[in-house]
């Protein structure tokens, strides 16, 4: 049977059309669905995925939200790696073991949530020989944009000696791999989580810990904003996760010529600023984006994350899951009430 004909497992979301007990919207559902790999789109490679990861955009999607997926019924999944099944490009050859993060993939392309992807050859990385395909998806995007973000610090001189760096929505993928890695990298490192504040609070701060954490604050101080323009300096940067009013609190309390890398909205897109902590504390507000970085540099990172970079923590971070359990893992990241890196197993 050529491939194109043969039939795969993939997780669809189907918008369902507004009735009254929706209130006038449209319901979102996703189950197992059979595909044809004919029905993928067009591009150089097609994969058989081995093994994806859950990213607050998946849930996102998976939620009907138009500004990630504006067409259904839809695969998410923005992250994947496998193996190349057949390949129309001169740099991969059937049998390599590739990953691919970002770009398009599970927004408005057939994602990861399959068995089976089709993209552009300038979507793949090949996998980096430190790195099992696994463990590269207990990275994935989360882990990639963690790492994106200490980078970032660092070019911008932070130094372990400076003193803590604080992490906000740490119990989270982005936070939990940016905790371990600075942690690793010698840095004292404070964790700012909502999960300490849930009932399962005391299993949250022991995973924290265990990541490497040195102390951990609840987000509570840091949702309300203060009319002062500036507050106490304590932290030598930070990787803010959540946007909002969190992170113009973490602004506001930068030591002098901090950073911030801020690399997400789950709380909101939006927050109050002023320009004094700027312009009083030489801060430093730096932005991270890892879908749309060139793909040169992406092969740097998991190159980096594969070897130096390589966390002794991986397998603490992971929590694997089967096709059946997407549905209610995803409504989990929604919340906000997911822990670590959620890996799906293709073949479970």
């Amino acid at each position: 049977m050529k491939l194109d004909e043969q039939t795969f497992d993939a997780y669809v979301v189907q918008e369902i059309a507004a009735d009254n007990t929706a209130g006038g919207k449209p319901v979102y559902q996703g189950a197992i669905a059979q595909r044809k790999v004919a029905d993928l789109p067009a591009g150089e490679i097609l994969i058989r995925v081995a093994f994806s990861s859950l990213n607050f955009k998946d849930a996102l999607s998976s939620a009907g939200n138009k500004g990630v997926t504006r067409q259904y019924p839809h695969t998410p999944g923005i992250d994947a790696a496998g193996v190349v099944a057949e390949s129309t490009d001169a740099g991969f050859a059937a049998g390599d073991e590739v990953i691919v993060i970002g770009y398009d993939l599970g927004m408005n392309t057939a994602g990861g949530f399959g068995q089976y992807i089709r993209v552009p050859a300038g979507w793949v990385v090949k996998r980096p020989a430190g790195l099992t395909l696994a463990e590269s998806m207990i990275i994935g995007t989360a882990g990639f944009t963690a790492a994106l973000c200490v980078d970032k610090l660092l070019q911008n001189g932070l130094r372990p000696e400076q003193g803590p760096v604080l992490v906000t929505g740490a119990s989270g993928g982005v936070g939990s791999f940016a905790v371990a890695l600075l942690a690793q990298l010698g840095y004292e490192v404070t964790a700012m989580s909502g999960a300490t504040a849930m009932s399962g609070s005391t299993a949250s701060h022991d995973f924290l810990r265990g990541l490497g954490a040195h102390d951990i604050i609840g987000r509570e101080d840091y949702t309300d904003v203060s009319p002062k323009p500036m507050s106490k300096e304590l932290w030598a940067g930070a990787v803010d996760v959540v946007g909002g009013d969190i992170l113009f609190n973490v602004v506001k309390s930068l030591k002098y010529g901090g950073s911030v890398a801020c690399c997400g909205l789950v709380a909101s897109p939006q927050f109050q600023a002023s320009v004094f902590p700027f312009i009083l504390r030489g801060v430093n507000l730096l932005g991270v984006d890892s879908v749309n970085l060139p793909l040169a540099h992406k092969r740097k990172v998991w190159e980096k994350l594969a070897t130096q970079w390589k966390l002794s923590h991986l397998p603490a971070l992971e929590t694997r899951l089967g096709m059946t359990e997407l549905g209610d893992a995803l409504a989990s990241v929604l919340r906000g009430e997911s822990t670590g890196r959620l890996v799906l197993d293709l073949s479970a």
